[in-house]
């Protein structure tokens, strides 16, 4: 934003705030002109215009707003007052509660909500919400600037704020509560979990402060100690609903869905109709292959509530699912709620863009993807030309020089085969072929390697943005050991005891030098599988977080292409059969001439289990569960092509040459 912009928002902001509402709307009207993009901007043509009495240009600019801005807070707050002026109070109630849900530093909000709530004869809910402005007023006035920043995206503010108030006053609880809830939202795990551990240190008692440790400890896969807490608070009240599924969902991380069934069945007992408590089961007994049964879970939370759009998504993500006709109804009829929260309107534009790909109405189906990847992508500021920068500094960094130069340094051990590639590969079945052999654990998408990519670059990013890899040629064999030892520490809780595991995170292809450097005997299958298959697959599956370049069709056009590029580097510069090039369709035509292949790479004797794959019992956490419990099918080819008219902006991303590329399958095998 130029200076000249910035001046001329203050200035229609001060305008506002004098009551001098012709002047500030022709001050909006004329940055409009320019910046109709930026929130505040629209935000305060909004409030201008119900000021002036234009309460349907109010409306209209709001319904922008919220297309813009899809969980700015303050939109949802204004549209509130703008139903109290037009007296209509439950649409004013509905929008007061979407505000002071998506930002609750909004004070005004919750005290607006409360007197609306005692004027409808709501009094526990008046009760509960001047409670909760009464607590935000308690807050120090740069901790509830930091909770605004946080709720509003701007969060390196945030923390600028946060780390300066927490120099002066080290031992606030809820300063340094906010400032681990900044660092997870960065991807900065382990420092978010370090703050928590201290602030419950200092104030045991303290529950919200467990709740957020439970949840960073999750993050971190640190399962066992999650559970652990979650145990902690179920001792001090075991009578807790809350309580009880939090112990539940723990359970299920940690791999005790007898236990997690067990919790949620007793917080049925309480609650029998509670659509949260039926869905998580629903998620526990489809991950311990209980398809059925988990269908059933998710169609009772939807008869309690038609809006619990994440057990909408919970059925199509099953993908053996078929939605009738009835369902369609219901979720259309559902979307079209105003009030509807973000999250449940994408999880219900992917459910229905899979209900009608399955009925075969394919321009509807498109529809409703592209908009549940629109507002995803409304969440994240994920840019194609920063990824492109980070890899070219890998490759920039990463040369053959360096690796020759290590050679013989890192970690000995043999026993991570890490699998790689694109989301919707094929990896989730090579790792369910791997984990069928007698020698071999089947683990998760571990984030140990991205931690330590984290950790690595360190915390100037504007001033130093390519600090790790460039300090990957600074490390030294006793450093390059050290960090090979700690991945292999850091992972032994996943394992249950066999000689080598898997770690299938998909976007450590991007830190194929790293991997190389502290662990040189470990194994990497690059999985890769048809770009245009793989990146309709992944344009079309809702991936909560990690996967940000896969909401735009031509953001993981461009992705795909810098994959490929990147795996023809670590192929050029690392030594020769370093990485085992595995092609989708390859398996699917060749099961056990491929499987074979795998197996001799891994050093791995060849054992029949791995082709009746299928067979294995063990809980499968991805998208891929059901097809993976299934023998291999060509159902999943060239399911791009009913779409293609929709994917032009895909096909000039990959560019004819990847395509070609591709096509060719141009890539060299062991």
């Amino acid at each position: 934003m130029s200076a000249t912009t910035s001046e001329r928002i203050a200035e229609a902001q001060q305008a506002l705030q004098q009551g001098k509402f012709e002047v500030a709307e022709q001050l909006i009207s004329n940055l409009l002109e320019t910046a109709r993009e930026q929130q505040d901007v629209v935000y305060m043509s909004a409030v201008c215009a119900r000021y002036l009495g234009k309460y349907s240009d109010a409306e209209n600019t709001l319904g922008k707003l919220k297309q813009l801005a899809p969980e700015f807070g303050r939109a949802y707050q204004e549209e509130g007052y703008l139903m109290k002026a037009s007296d209509r109070p439950d649409d004013a109630i509905a929008a007061f509660q979407l505000a002071t849900r998506y930002n609750p530093a909004l004070i005004a909000a919750w005290k607006t909500l409360s007197d609306l709530y005692k004027t409808k004869g709501r009094n526990a809910d008046a009760h509960q919400a001047q409670a909760q402005a009464d607590r935000m007023q308690t807050l120090p006035p740069p901790l509830l600037a930091v909770m605004n920043h946080i709720h509003e995206g701007r969060i390196l503010r945030a923390e600028e704020i946060a780390r300066a108030f927490l120099q002066k006053h080290p031992r606030h609880i809820e300063g340094m509560r906010l400032l681990a809830d900044i660092g997870s939202r960065l991807s900065v795990h382990e420092d978010a979990e370090f703050l928590l551990a201290t602030a419950i240190e200092l104030a045991p008692d303290n529950i919200q402060l467990r709740i957020d440790y439970i949840q960073v400890l999750r993050k971190r896969q640190k399962f066992a100690l999650a559970l652990e807490q979650a145990e902690t608070l179920l001792e001090r009240d075991p009578e807790s609903p809350v309580f009880q599924s939090l112990f539940a969902i723990e359970s299920m991380q940690a791999g005790n869905y007898e236990a997690a069934l067990n919790s949620f069945d007793n917080v049925l007992k309480k609650l029998p109709d509670d659509p949260a408590t039926l869905t998580s089961r629903g998620h526990a007994l489809k991950t311990c292959g209980r398809s059925n049964d988990a269908v059933a879970s998710y169609q009772k939370a939807l008869a309690a509530d038609p809006k619990h759009g994440d057990a909408w998504y919970a059925l199509a993500n099953l993908k053996t699912h078929h939605f009738s006709d009835a369902d369609i109804k219901s979720m259309q009829a559902t979307q079209s709620n105003e009030q509807l929260p973000l999250m449940s309107r994408i999880h219900i534009a992917f459910a229905l863009g899979k209900a009608f790909e399955d009925a075969g109405a394919y321009d509807q189906a498109f529809e409703n993807y592209a908009r549940g990847n629109q507002l995803k992508k409304s969440q994240t500021r994920y840019t194609s030309s920063q990824m492109t920068a980070e890899l070219d500094a890998q490759k920039q960094y990463c040369t053959r020089e360096l690796f020759a130069s290590n050679a013989g340094h890192g970690h000995a051990a043999a026993d991570p085969i890490f699998i790689v590639g694109l989301p919707r590969a094929g990896s989730t079945l090579l790792e369910q072929i791997l984990s069928s052999h007698s020698q071999v654990d089947g683990t998760l998408e571990l984030p140990n390697i991205l931690s330590l990519a984290h950790r690595l670059r360190g915390r100037n990013l504007q001033s130093d943005k390519h600090r790790y890899p460039r300090i990957l040629g600074e490390l030294d064999p006793q450093q390059l050991d050290d960090l090979g030892r700690n991945y292999i520490d850091g992972t032994m809780i996943h394992r249950q005891g066999a000689a080598f595991f898997t770690d299938k995170m998909p976007n450590n292809f991007r830190h194929i030098g790293l991997i190389h450097l502290i662990l040189p005997n470990a194994k990497i299958i690059d999985a890769r599988r048809n770009p245009m298959d793989c990146c309709w697959s992944g344009f079309k599956q809702l991936f909560a977080e990690g996967q940000e370049f896969s909401y735009g069709l031509e953001d993981i056009g461009t992705y795909y292409r810098n994959y490929v590029d990147m795996m023809a580097h670590w192929h050029a510069v690392l030594p020769e059969n370093r990485i085992l090039h595995v092609q989708h369709e390859d398996v699917l035509d060749d099961l056990e001439g491929e499987v074979r292949r795998i197996l001799d790479y891994c050093g791995l004797p060849f054992e029949e289990n791995c082709l009746n794959f299928h067979e294995n019992k063990r809980a499968v956490r991805t998208a891929s569960s059901e097809q993976v419990r299934r023998p291999v099918n060509k159902s999943g080819l060239e399911q791009w092509r009913p779409f293609e008219a929709n994917l032009q902006p895909l096909i000039d991303a990959l560019g004819l040459e990847t395509l070609a590329f591709e096509r060719s399958n141009n890539v060299k095998k062991v």
